[in-house]
């Protein structure tokens, strides 16, 4: 479940290009256009800025935004020198981590409208993207009934949406992320298994790698293996569990959607045999429990939704940890930014209204 954040983030952890943001680089050109017309014509409306989506949702990205105003507002001098103007707005938001309703305002802002026209783009493509990936994460959390979320989706998307992603995935509630970028907002480290690829290295044998990784990293991290490498996920998680001993935290289960594990060639017929099913969970779970191994934990991944998780919970099936990709970045959460009074007289296009929220506290 989303927690939300009582202390902002300090706007020097976004690392912003500044300059380039200042100078419109990334903004729409109608809004640098706009601001640059009215400072020409000497027209410094007072505007009520106020900024909503259309989901019940969860707001990520508010403080990224709030450190896209204080570093990025106000104009240009003659001489070139930038004149700061965050201390001639009143600025009011909503929490990292807040449930939000449709139409909700979760900022305003209100002043010179010149100071802040050109950031219009910046700031809600933020809001936009780690309000995704908030809900997304939210939504898989829930459905997991309290069992760990891993967040790993940063193969399926550009590297730069790491750090800002993986922050909304930890107030989520994701348990863990696979790379040190997402986890550096909050000074964690990313999390991962032995992975196909260390197996492949080891020619293909499992137990060879696993016993490799354990030995370098069990004081570390929890050691986790994929299991799949051969398509025989029962007796690999075995041999994985009898080679590493209290050392293994968990196996993986990843088989291919194209693939049948070799455990169910013998019972294929009345159900999807196919990738990680909820039979060959059952059949890992009772070969490792049958063994002594009761104490190590299944991973399942592969294609995992929200819905795909609940109807796991639903049927019972023991998965200790579910790892969760490229569903987590689907998907959309539009904001959009309405002006709505103009020194203080309504002025909002039809359709829309200023629309005050008590919710909302005001950023000093």
């Amino acid at each position: 479940m989303a927690t939300q954040v009582s202390a902002r983030l300090d706007p020097a952890i976004f690392r912003l290009p500044v300059e380039r943001i200042r100078q419109g680089y990334y903004s729409d050109a109608y809004f640098v256009y706009t601001k640059q017309l009215l400072e020409s014509e000497q027209l410094h409306p007072r505007v009520t800025m106020q900024v909503f989506q259309k989901h019940d949702s969860v707001l990520g990205g508010i403080d990224e935004a709030l450190a896209i105003l204080k570093l990025c507002t106000g104009h240009e001098d003659p001489d070139g020198s930038w004149v700061q103007g965050w201390e001639r707005l009143e600025v009011q938001a909503l929490r990292e981590g807040d449930r939000i309703a449709p139409h909700e305002t979760v900022l305003l802002i209100e002043g010179d409208y010149t100071l802040f026209a050109h950031l219009e783009t910046v700031y809600l493509g933020c809001l936009a993207r780690r309000s995704l990936i908030m809900r997304n994460v939210a939504e898989v959390v829930q459905a997991a009934r309290g069992k760990e979320i891993f967040y790993f989706p940063a193969r399926h998307d550009h590297w730069l949406v790491q750090t800002g992603d993986g922050w909304s995935a930890h107030v989520a509630g994701a348990i863990g992320v696979s790379t040190d970028a997402q986890a550096s907002w909050w000074g964690g480290r990313g999390i991962g298994t032995v992975p196909h690829g260390l197996i492949a290295a080891y020619g293909g044998d499992t137990v060879k790698a696993a016993m490799a990784f354990a030995d370098r990293y069990h004081g570390e991290m929890n050691i986790t293996v994929l299991v799949d490498f051969e398509n025989d996920c029962v007796r690999t998680a075995l041999e994985v569990a009898e080679a590493l001993g209290p050392r293994l935290w968990g196996v993986r289960l990843d088989t291919s959607d194209d693939l049948v594990d070799r455990a169910l060639w013998d019972e294929m017929g009345g159900f999807k045999a196919t990738g990680v099913n909820s039979r060959l969970v059952e059949k890992v779970r009772e070969a490792l429990d049958a063994a002594g191994f009761s104490g190590v934990r299944i991973v399942a991944s592969g294609g995992f939704t929200a819905q795909r998780i609940r109807e796991f919970e639903a049927e019972g099936i023991p998965v200790d940890a579910y790892g969760v990709g490229s569903s987590l970045i689907r998907g959309d959460n539009d904001f959009t930014a309405d002006v709505v009074r103009v020194d203080g007289r309504p002025v909002a296009k039809t359709g829309r209204r200023y629309s005050p929220n008590p919710r909302l506290e005001r950023v000093e």
